[in-house]
């Protein structure tokens, strides 16, 4: 076996993750050399880097962008008025960028998820031809629409049923251990690391501040802390759980996300291309403003925020956040058709609901750009393209990679 080398792959992924916490980096560069889909998920910066110069990516109406759109990127959550939705769930690299990024880079994962999916390659081509066409169709519709139960069917609809029978004790049950009728965090090396007591008490003093502007402080009276393990493309930033009192010990207490956030990894590529962004006030600001905008209801709790001079994100984590269980199909294909279709269309309905917003153009653009079929066999043979240069960036940083 030869020699691991200081490829420009490799080169690429040291620079990107800079400073991040050692101990849960490396939990993230082991699962990149998992598969072609987790190495995908992982490096979303050499993704864009690496997009083909071609007019569908050039020349497609600007619309606001998740920006790291794949199948597992889609979930359920609460919102504000208290019912469950099922929608783009991750903002974190959300820009405004041709419209074709997103639905590219959502096909490129169906394609390189075929394990994940439990396809065949010619099945995940399949389906990534039908997510394309959901997501032409919606376009071309031109209203943007929601999932909820009661507007969906199959695995999705199964997800969103099942919540109603998850209460918080369970979840917590999931997290925490009790001692004494108290709570603390499990601290297991798959969800959470412990915190040094010098995070402890600089986040038990942020959350003071943050509680004294509260209408119940008493509600975010810190319990336990620990280092947050989650997602794979963040792994390694400051991010932190925190088991608060809630409505009370032990069944009553909530548990909040405190997450770093950085700049989008679409951002050398957009300003190589020449396309400006608006100005935001800090990062945490950019992705809780374009998710508010994208998504039909907004998240129950989600507010952009400053610890220890970073721009962070402090969000609610639910009971009633999950994924679809879409490897269940059955080995009937449909069933995970309409998975995928479902996630096309929601791509283009967040699209649609956020067009005309901060250099955005009217809903009319995007609706012309899809009216022609066109250009959606270009789209396929990019697709291609990109599934080939993934799996080659990943069969790279596995071989060279320490």
């Amino acid at each position: 076996m030869s020699a691991p080398k200081a490829t420009a792959v490799v080169e690429a992924i040291r620079l990107q993750n800079a400073g991040r916490d050692p101990e849960r980096l490396a939990i993230k560069i082991a699962k990149m050399k998992g598969s072609p889909f987790i190495f995908l998920r992982g490096a979303a910066h050499l993704f864009y880097d690496t997009l083909p110069d071609h007019p569908l990516l050039n020349e497609a109406p600007l619309a606001w962008c998740c920006g790291d759109l794949h199948f597992e990127n889609f979930g359920s959550y609460k919102a504000d008025n208290r019912l469950a939705y099922f929608d783009i769930n991750d903002f974190d690299e959300a820009a405004l960028a041709p419209c074709t990024w997103d639905i590219v880079r959502l096909l490129t994962s169906i394609r390189c998820g075929a394990d994940v999916l439990r396809t065949s390659p010619d099945e995940a081509i399949l389906l990534a031809r039908d997510c394309l066409a959901a997501y032409r169709a919606a376009l071309v519709q031109g209203k943007a629409m929601w999932v909820e139960r009661e507007t969906t069917k199959g695995l999705i609809h199964d997800l969103l049923a099942g919540l109603q029978d998850r209460d918080r004790a369970e979840f917590l049950d999931g997290r925490t251990i009790k001692k004494g009728g108290l709570r603390q965090l499990k601290v297991d090396g798959v969800k959470a690391l412990p915190a040094t007591r010098d995070e402890r008490e600089k986040v038990t003093t942020f959350l003071k501040g943050f509680a004294a502007e509260q209408e119940s402080p008493g509600f975010y009276r810190v319990l336990d802390v620990a280092r947050r393990i989650a997602g794979t493309g963040s792994l390694g930033v400051t991010r932190f759980v925190i088991l608060i009192e809630g409505k009370g010990s032990p069944d009553g207490n909530y548990l909040l996300d405190l997450k770093e956030t950085r700049p989008s990894a679409l951002l050398p590529t957009l300003k190589r291309r020449h396309l400006a962004q608006p100005k935001w006030a800090n990062e945490a600001q950019r992705v809780v403003a374009i998710q508010k905008r994208m998504q039909a209801v907004d998240h129950a709790f989600l507010v952009p925020v400053d610890y220890a001079d970073t721009s962070c994100i402090l969000r609610g984590l639910q009971p009633s956040e999950d994924r679809v269980a879409i490897a269940d199909w059955g080995k009937k294909l449909s069933r995970l058709q309409e998975v995928v279709s479902v996630m096309g269309r929601l791509a283009a309905w967040d699209q649609l609901r956020s067009s005309g917003r901060d250099g955005a153009p009217c809903a009319d653009q995007l609706i012309d750009f899809a009216a022609s079929e066109d250009w959606l066999e270009a789209m396929l043979e990019l697709v291609d393209a990109m599934v080939k240069t993934t799996v080659a960036q990943w069969d790279d940083f596995r071989a060279n990679y320490p």
